[in-house]
């Protein structure tokens, strides 16, 4: 907007711009948004969004759509860690583990099992699914990521659960497709 000084001169006044997540950056706000939509919720791979950019004329290579997701870590940082700490005060927790295949990782091979792992529950009127991955699915990651909760857990059979349940005092309780396979294993078998 332009505005005249009280000696009768004109000045220019730009308005600040927005604070952008990533400071500097080409992205907006939006298109950030819509690649993490597109990504997460819609299961979209990055070459896929590549080529529909590319389609409406934009030329943003994978390499740069990974890196403004991996810039976006620490932003969604602090909202993860209140998600996370809603879960660990909840009565009741639910946890499961899968096998992910992730191509290049230093000393792993792309065959070599890792593991995304899944925590879902907190307030039962806003329960919160956070996923971690990592490469072991040793007893060492629920330890850690149950490290604080103090309530009901459930699980599959899965041992890599007993200790953090033992540790933490959890009242643990099974899943129950896992206990229906074994009443439908006993009466195929009868």
């Amino acid at each position: 907007a332009v505005f005249d000084t009280p000696e009768g001169e004109s000045t220019v006044k730009v308005a600040a711009r927005p604070i952008h997540p990533l400071g500097k950056c080409l992205a907006s706000v939006q298109l950030l948004a819509w690649i993490l939509v597109a990504k997460y919720a819609d299961a979209l791979p990055l070459y896929r969004l590549e080529g529909i950019l590319k389609r409406h004329g934009g030329r943003i290579s994978r390499t740069t759509l990974a890196n403004w997701i991996i810039r976006l870590d620490d932003v969604f940082k602090p909202l993860i860690n209140l998600l996370r700490e809603q879960q660990l005060n909840a009565d009741y927790l639910q946890a499961d583990e899968t096998r992910l295949q992730v191509l290049k990782e230093t000393g792993k091979s792309a065959q070599s099992d890792k593991w995304m792992w899944v925590i879902r529950g907190g307030p039962p009127d806003r329960p919160a699914v956070l996923f971690e991955y990592d490469p072991s699915r040793s007893e060492e990651v629920p330890l850690r990521l149950l490290d604080g909760f103090r309530g009901t857990l459930q699980t599959d059979g899965y041992a890599g659960y007993n200790r953090v349940c033992r540790e933490n005092g959890l009242t643990r309780i099974g899943c129950w497709d896992h206990a229906r396979r074994k009443f439908v294993e006993a009466s195929k078998a009868a």
